[in-house]
């Protein structure tokens, strides 16, 4: 709970009142809490200082409350404002059936002895809305199957990922077909004199190939091991590699070995090679089949869910707490964030990040999340759609097993803090959406 304001005078009508601000979801409660009441509540703190209290010229416990009340007079108010104002908060929401999806900002706080104190508090609630017709969204079929051409070409690129590379004893030059092994420097031309060359110690290319740039082959054409070349390319301006586009790079590059590339046999024995699942080609070829077909499929799935939560947001405008929003922002920034600690970013340049940016370019995304996920809930009201207690369990099973847990120390601990009742929101909504998905295809 906020507070923007201490013991300030207020012209706040004295009757719990509720106003409605330019925010839709923002609410405004000035509350009362009665004067005898916050009498009470000063006595006995008075007295509880009293008993601990340590002033020069007095003994423990035998000093007046009257010095009591003038030494500790800003410490009392502030113990009065953080045990009244909370509970006063939550009864009124209470009683007036309001839930609020953020804490309270109080303001306009008024405390003076023998008088009640009043406050006023500021606070956001689910948006109301009645969620719009979805019976008629349909989601176009995506073809998932498998062509036998495709399942040819998993095959090739199995039988390219444990080819091996031979280092050619001849005395002979670099020839198309062969790979170089080779370590370059490249200097950009043109560029800020302090700019530093790139230093590659090794890399293998392959001679005309269609992933090596051709004024390399041109130039490394014919070269032997231990020679050096320099020469240099001018790479178009739709180059992929961006930091390359349009730009004229001066190389130095030394050859430091020739080597022939061989691919394995696409036979029963390669299939043994790469599991013991297969016992021939054919074995392979059915499971690459599958597992191309599954993945199809679920992309399928994700795509056609993708669009299902685009048409609910698109026919459902409400707004959006800002509470709700930020909080959504956050979650995604942390899971981008441990996406790139994983990666090996260290917290010394996540510090350097521009995080008014991140958030901002977050919001988005956020939203319509947010959004995505007060619609399902409205919709699995509407529908009727639970999660039972075995669903949820089997999520807590699986979370264990991932975190390397105790089962039950997991679950004590999402029940200590919450997350069950997260996670049994997060399944209802993904069943809703399965439900919508299925309904629309």
């Amino acid at each position: 709970m906020t507070t923007e304001a201490s013991t300030t005078e207020t012209n706040a009508p004295e009757t719990n009142s509720a106003a409605e601000t330019p925010n839709p979801c923002q609410r405004e409660l000035t509350i009362e809490v009665p004067a005898d009441i916050v009498k009470t509540e000063t006595e006995q703190l008075i007295n509880r200082y009293a008993k601990v209290a340590r002033i020069p010229g007095f003994r423990k416990g035998k000093v007046p409350t009257s010095i009591i009340r003038q030494r500790f007079a800003e410490d009392i108010k502030s113990e009065i404002v953080e045990q009244l104002v909370p509970r006063y908060f939550r009864e009124e929401v209470q009683k007036q059936g309001i839930a609020p999806v953020s804490q309270p900002r109080v303001t306009d706080l008024h405390l003076h002895e023998g008088e009640p104190l009043k406050f006023t508090a500021r606070f956001e609630v689910f948006p109301e809305f009645k969620v719009a017709p979805y019976d008629d969204i349909k989601v176009e079929t995506i073809n998932t199957n498998v062509t036998e051409e495709e399942v040819e070409t998993a095959l090739d690129n199995l039988r390219q990922q444990h080819a091996t590379y031979t280092p050619v004893e001849e005395d002979r030059g670099l020839a198309d077909g062969d790979f170089a092994v080779i370590s370059f420097k490249g200097s950009p031309k043109g560029a800020e004199p302090d700019a530093k060359p790139v230093e590659v110690d090794e890399v293998m290319l392959e001679m005309g190939g269609s992933n090596t740039v051709a004024e390399f082959s041109d130039n490394l054409r014919g070269a032997k091991p231990e020679e050096t070349r320099n020469f240099e390319v001018t790479y178009p301006d739709d180059f992929s590699d961006k930091r390359l586009a349009g730009k004229t790079i001066a190389y130095e590059a030394h050859v430091k070995g020739i080597k022939l590339k061989s691919v394995p046999e696409l036979n029963d024995d390669f299939a043994k090679e790469l599991s013991s699942d297969f016992n021939s080609v054919e074995d392979l070829r059915h499971q690459l089949r599958e597992s191309m077909q599954q993945e199809r499929q679920h992309e399928a799935e994700h795509q056609g869910k993708d669009k299902v939560v685009d048409e609910l947001v698109k026919r459902n405008d409400f707004p959006i707490p800002e509470a709700m929003l930020d909080s959504q922002i956050d979650l995604r920034l942390e899971r981008g964030l441990r996406a790139l600690a994983a990666q090996g970013m260290t917290t010394e340049h996540m510090k350097k990040m521009d995080f008014g940016r991140l958030r901002s370019g977050q919001r988005e995304g956020a939203l319509r999340e947010v959004k995505a996920s007060l619609i399902l809930e409205q919709i699995a009201d509407n529908e009727k759609i639970e999660i039972s207690d075995e669903e949820l369990d089997r999520e807590v099973e699986i979370l264990a097993l991932q975190a390397k847990q105790p089962l039950e120390k997991v679950r004590a601990r999402l029940t200590e803090d919450g997350g069950l009742d997260r996670i049994r929101h997060r399944l209802r909504n993904e069943k809703t959406l399965d439900f919508l998905y299925r309904k629309s295809a």
